[in-house]
């Protein structure tokens, strides 16, 4: 471990992992760490990311300290790699409850800003 880490935190790819509130459910737009803050707008733009190591990054993140595998966010990141993994198409109803859930944690007041 790092000096620069507390031993009740730890980091991966340098996105720190705050361990006391791992799948705590209470997420916060202020809480995103801004590389994951920029994935996760990607995700619900017009343009989303095509790398499936970004979004999986995003997607770990959101597991960790959302609500686990029922997490909107992770789960349509998830959802968007199985897409760029297979080339099929994506399920709009995640999608839906993504920007959903992205309001509700303070990304946008409403989806239409998301997109």
């Amino acid at each position: 471990m790092s000096q620069q880490q507390r031993p009740n935190d730890v980091s991966i790819d340098a996105i720190p992992v705050d361990i006391a509130n791992t799948q705590s459910g209470e997420v916060k737009s202020t809480d995103v760490p801004d590389e994951i803050r920029s994935i996760t707008h990607g995700l619900a733009s017009e343009q989303p990311p095509t790398n499936p190591l970004v979004v999986l990054k995003a997607a770990r993140w959101w597991y960790i300290h959302g609500k686990g595998g029922t997490d909107p966010a992770f789960r349509w990141a998830i959802e968007w790699t199985r897409h760029l993994a297979t080339d099929t198409s994506s399920d709009v109803k995640q999608f839906d409850e993504f920007l959903t859930y992205l309001v509700a944690v303070g990304f946008a007041d409403e989806k239409a800003a998301l997109r």
